[in-house]
């Protein structure tokens, strides 16, 4: 076993906790000892929002344990049913109550017989899934709930809508800029005569997704959160679904060129090329800054990219293929989507890592020394120890990654959005160079540490001091270079001697 000090995704539970409170009026109820109560916390300080149903705790200790938990929790659903009158109560243990092994299928069927409001188990492998593939499931099994109940009540509608409609599948609280990539889709959809039937969870009711059926097709932007529901709709009602991810100017003309595929195969008559060629060359920005001399500047830097499987694999995209940065590595934490991130993004990178180890990501960060990094706030904080600069393009994120400006990622705002972040991410020319010599804010003696593990090697006063003359976008390259020459030496202190050999070993 290995002790991490950083996952890329929580534990599944926070998966269905999302998906939960991401629909109005349901009621999540976490089964869990004290320690494990921290999401409401956590959404509270990343949304901002003012208004949304807290997560209940049925606190799991020792008075609990010593009688059996049954009585509790059923008398915490029954009491918020009675006090908050919900739609839906969703119970979900954590990973630490699963241990218990207790029946909670049996509670709900228990507390199923007091309570008005639904209520359903959510129906995780806790030791198994992390928490993109509990949302996905727990959607899923939300959606299935309420079309199955519907079905069995003679209740669900017959016929799709009369224009072109579709269902936005995935947008969920505490995603990464989800909110504003909701706004975009829906103007997107809005300039394209296609009237969104439903948004689900964030903001849904549950008692409209009945109402799924009538779409004529489904959008699943985000591949880690909707697919498993846009796959269900897809066989019990034949609804055709859109995984194309609306980022970059390719991707978005993909994404609405094969919406308009399979709205004209189902009786529709449109043509979106002109909406398409209007859009690229006036609304978004990007495909004119590629071209600028701007944005040639950055052609051939090398960058690392890594994330979740979709941002991840659009950014690849974007900088190989409309930008012209070198992608010397991409990679993914979402080890159990392997095939489809590296059959995505083989062609544009020089090496494709599956990992959800953030020491073997540092590691191969530090061996490639790219300019720029686009990854999560952890390759963020990989890129401060190295002097490396870095964009932050997916979860997990920080309170900064929750703006309040608008700040979509998709559609062709989206594209303008992600040009800024791409040009500002890198180092430019001898701006660090001209701070040292004008004296700013990034002037520092600080010698950077490794990434593995902290450096074991001293630096006398005079070879720190020439260290600190070499400009500062290319300091932290000589400090390793140097540091490595003097540990395959065996030296243990690094002087003047050492540096000017460690300058004559590489030819410099």
């Amino acid at each position: 076993m290995k002790l991490a000090y950083w996952m890329y995704a929580g534990p599944a539970h926070i998966g269905t906790l999302r998906v939960a409170s991401s629909f109005k009026n349901v009621h999540a109820i976490m089964h869990a000892p004290l320690g494990d109560d921290y999401f409401n916390v956590m959404r509270s300080m990343l949304e901002r929002e003012r208004n949304y149903t807290p997560v209940t705790a049925s606190i799991v200790d020792r008075n609990v344990l010593a009688r059996g938990s049954q009585e509790k929790v059923v008398d915490n659903i029954t009491r918020k049913d009675k006090e908050e009158h919900p739609d839906l109560i969703v119970l979900t243990p954590t990973c630490t109550s699963s241990i218990l092994q207790e029946d909670l299928k049996n509670f709900v069927e228990r507390a199923q017989i007091e309570a008005k409001a639904d209520v359903i188990l959510a129906d995780v492998n806790h030791y198994r899934a992390n928490e993109l593939q509990a949302a996905d499931r727990t959607l899923d099994q939300i959606v299935q709930y309420y079309i199955e109940k519907a079905r069995k009540k003679g209740e669900l509608p017959e016929g799709k809508t009369e224009k072109p409609s579709v269902n936005i599948i995935g947008i969920s609280t505490l995603g990464f800029h989800n909110h504003h990539d909701c706004t975009e889709l829906k103007r997107l959809m809005a300039d394209l005569g296609i009237e969104v039937n439903e948004v689900i969870p964030e903001g849904a009711s549950v008692n409209n997704l009945k109402n799924l059926p009538r779409a004529w097709f489904n959008l699943v932007p985000y591949r880690e959160i909707g697919m498993i529901s846009a796959r269900y709709l897809e066989e019990q009602f034949g609804m055709p679904f859109v995984d194309i991810t609306p980022m970059g100017v390719v991707e978005t003309a993909r994404c609405i060129r094969k919406m308009q595929q399979i709205i004209n195969a189902q009786g529709g008559n449109v043509d979106y090329e002109e909406f398409i060629q209007n859009q690229t060359l006036y609304v978004s920005q990007a495909a004119w800054f590629s071209r600028s001399i701007d944005c040639q500047n950055l052609t051939g830097k090398k960058a690392v990219v890594f994330g979740d499987n979709t941002h991840a694999a659009a950014m690849t995209k974007i900088l190989a293929r409309e930008m012209g940065i070198h992608v010397v590595l991409a990679g993914t934490y979402c080890k159990y989507d392997a095939d489809w991130f590296r059959e995505q993004v083989s062609e544009y990178c020089d090496e494709v890592l599956i990992s959800d180890d953030n020491g073997a990501i540092g590691d191969a960060i530090a061996r490639i020394e790219p300019s720029a990094i686009f990854g999560t706030q952890m390759e963020r904080h990989v890129g401060k120890r190295l002097d490396i600069p870095c964009g932050v393009i997916a979860a997990p994120i920080h309170i900064q990654n929750f703006p309040l400006g608008y700040k979509p990622f998709m559609g062709y705002e989206g594209t303008n959005q992600l040009a800024d972040l791409v040009y500002n991410s890198f180092t430019l020319g001898m701006e660090d160079h001209l701070l040292e010599i004008f004296g700013g804010h990034d002037t520092k003696e600080v010698i950077t540490k490794g990434i593995s593990a902290g450096s074991d090697l001293g630096w006398n006063k005079e070879a720190q001091g020439e260290l600190n003359k070499v400009p500062g976008f290319v300091r932290g390259k000589v400090k390793r270079n140097t540091e490595k020459f003097a540990r395959e030496r065996g030296f243990s202190e690094i002087t003047l001697e050492v540096m000017y050999a460690a300058k004559e070993s590489v030819g410099a």
